[in-house]
């Protein structure tokens, strides 16, 4: 029996290998495997949701997207807006049992400035010392004024592992045992197949976690996905197929939970990394002004999205006081497109687009090499794994990529790290000082009104740069037995666990 057909086979079977208890075990649905389990080192939206049960923050977000507290009780800024100084919890152990303080914050930071590979790093750069007066008080002093910090620190910059767990400075150390202070901890993973987490009795709010184990169960297809959610194989399905939302519905066992998103779809393109980028014909801009002219964003939306994915044509959504109504959609014309290959010197365009091996990036591919094709764009398909297609994306193989981003609460997080020279989440290579200048100079401005303006002039050069194109914001549809009480997703799609239980 093949894999997708063992995991149709019903929910009895993951049930068992899961060793489900009524009301004690709660098992997850993932659209992908993660990536690392490296805080630090993670790219993937799905990590980002197994951490939020496994590695408490310094601080969160609620539903009105206004910061909260989690590990830091409180903090405050100093006037010149150079000084962050939080006040800890002093109740706090990790899960390997040591203790919690402004110690073993400074080493997370200072781990996530100074690892080779580090994701984090561009995140909380302007951080420049640290200080630990005492055993509950971090003192952060920056650089230059940061508007994005405690986003930043909302989110994986900003959780906190045992620093004995990284006191080898081996990163696979980590990422096969993450021990951080979480509701729950980690017990074991096998790759593509699920991760196990169980719950930690001296975590500081115990009581209000309800389920003795934690199993994430990543299943591709979204078929079989909710397949599993009928049969009880599993209790939360991320990321349900738009055409199941009715079938959803319908079913009184079963609970539709969606929330608007905060990130995007987008497509980008190598323009610079490595020998893949040499004689890719995306890297010539007209190129890839013709491949906009060819999307039909409306109609990915109807087709794929039932509705629900919103078409995109800025790395900001509308909720957001960032969104520029200077940007329309840019509607298909498929004329101008040939002329603009033409005027490129590529009467046709033989490349070969990646996306993630699952239901949904496959439906929008096929879709997409359809459309790109009226214009002489042809388009082979390569479905990969998630987190195989980040890491062959970070070392330059590839010339167009489809790839989703689940968004963040501070604008810097949707453009910085795609487009500025050294962004982390720049595997096209995309590179223009003036660019690096503006976004640099709006991390440092703290008034809304004068960020606007700021982002506004990035995205002139960007809209005719156009080193990503972006297709649709991600909306976060999740599915749910009808048992589920308390579960109440936030606009960053992650699933938090505190008071949610099965009856």
């Amino acid at each position: 029996m093949d894999r997708k057909l063992a995991w149709a086979a019903g929910g009895a079977l993951l049930c068992a290998a899961t060793v489900c208890s009524a009301a004690q075990s709660l098992r997850i649905g993932l659209q992908e495997d993660p990536d690392t389990l490296d805080p630090v080192r993670a790219r993937t939206y799905v990590s980002r949701i197994v951490f939020t049960s496994l590695c408490d923050k310094l601080v969160d977000i609620d539903q009105k997207l206004q910061f909260v507290p989690q590990l830091a009780q409180s903090w405050a800024w100093g006037p010149d807006h150079k000084t962050l100084t939080f006040k800890l919890r002093t109740d706090v152990v990790f899960h390997d049992g040591t203790p919690f303080n402004a110690e073993a914050a400074k080493a997370n930071l200072e781990r996530a400035l100074t690892l080779k590979g580090s994701q984090r790093r561009n995140e909380i750069k302007s951080i420049e010392s640290i200080e630990t007066p005492d055993a509950g008080t971090l003192v952060l002093h920056l650089a230059q004024p940061d508007a994005t910090l405690l986003a930043q620190l909302s989110d994986r910059a900003g959780m906190m592992l045992s620093p004995k767990s990284f006191a080898d400075g081996d990163p696979s150390t980590v990422s096969r045992h993450p021990v951080c202070s979480g509701p729950y901890e980690f017990v074991k993973r096998v790759q593509n197949d699920r991760i196990e987490l169980k719950k930690f009795d001296r975590y500081y709010d115990a009581k209000d976690f309800h389920f003795d184990r934690v199993v994430f169960l990543p299943i591709p297809d979204t078929t079989v996905r909710l397949q599993n959610l009928r049969s009880g194989g599993i209790d939360i399905l991320e990321r349900l197929n738009p055409s199941d939302i009715k079938e959803v519905k319908g079913d009184a066992s079963l609970k539709f939970n969606p929330v608007t998103g905060l990130g995007f779809q987008e497509v980008i393109f190598n323009i610079g990394n490595g020998p893949a980028a040499k004689d890719n014909p995306f890297a010539n801009k007209l190129v890839r002004q013709a491949f906009q002219l060819t999307i039909d964003r409306d109609a990915i939306n109807q087709v794929v999205g039932n509705g629900i994915y919103e078409p995109a044509q800025q790395p900001f959504p509308p909720a957001s006081p960032y969104f520029n109504q200077k940007y329309p959609l840019v509607k298909p014309d498929i004329a101008k497109a040939k002329a603009l290959l033409k005027q490129a010197g590529f009467p046709t365009v033989q490349a070969e687009l990646n996306f993630a091996n699952n239901t949904i990036a496959s439906s929008v591919a096929e879709m997409i090499q359809a459309m790109a094709a009226q214009a002489g764009f042809q388009l082979s398909l390569r479905p990969t794994e998630y987190a195989a297609m980040l890491a062959n994306d970070a070392q330059g193989k590839f010339q167009l990529d489809m790839r989703g981003w689940s968004g963040r609460v501070d604008p810097d997080g949707n453009i910085f790290n795609f487009v500025t020279c050294k962004g982390h989440e720049n595997d096209g290579r995309y590179c223009n000082e003036e660019i690096d200048r503006l976004l640099n100079k709006a991390r440092t401005e703290p008034d809304v009104a004068s960020r606007q303006a700021i982002y506004a002039q990035a995205q002139d050069i960007l809209q005719e740069d156009l080193p990503d194109v972006y297709l649709y914001y991600q909306p976060w549809p999740f599915a749910t037995r009808a048992q589920l009480r308390g579960f109440k997703p936030l606009p960053d799609g992650m699933i938090r666990l505190r008071g949610v239980s099965l009856s």
